[in-house]
């Protein structure tokens, strides 16, 4: 029996780390061995995180599983749709030009910022006391 190919996406967003894995299949989706929907409760979320699989017309064609860690559910879901887009990419190349426009194939940068000596988070200072 010939083993299915799979094709591995890693996504990572605010300090969340996805490794996803697509295969060919209907579109089971499945997070941390739980049902997508289950894992991820916000439809508005949901629609983000599907986005890549929408733009490339790709829904129903592949079975996603994903292991996520670290980071609270928005930075999840971030990491999970660079993931998806960087394992869509490692299948066909020439998609790039379709997800690049959509701002999907840049890793979001930002981060929580240190907290610096002195203050009481990274820029808040204590307030002024004149007296």
């Amino acid at each position: 029996m010939a083993k299915a190919v799979q094709y591995l996406g890693t996504g990572r967003r605010k300090s969340s780390v996805a490794r996803v894995i697509l295969t060919s299949g209907t579109g089971k989706f499945v997070v941390n061995d739980r049902p997508f929907e289950e894992y991820i409760p916000s439809a508005a979320t949901r629609l983000d995180v599907l986005q890549p699989l929408a733009i490339t017309e790709s829904e129903g064609r592949f079975d996603v599983s994903v292991n996520v860690y670290g980071g609270g559910l928005t930075g999840q879901a971030g990491a999970i749709r660079l993931g998806i887009t960087r394992a869509l990419m490692e299948i066909n190349p020439d998609l790039r030009s379709t997800l690049k426009p959509a701002g999907l194939v840049t890793r979001d940068p930002r981060a929580k910022e240190r907290k610096k000596y002195g203050l009481k988070k990274a820029r808040r200072a204590s307030q002024f006391s004149k007296r």
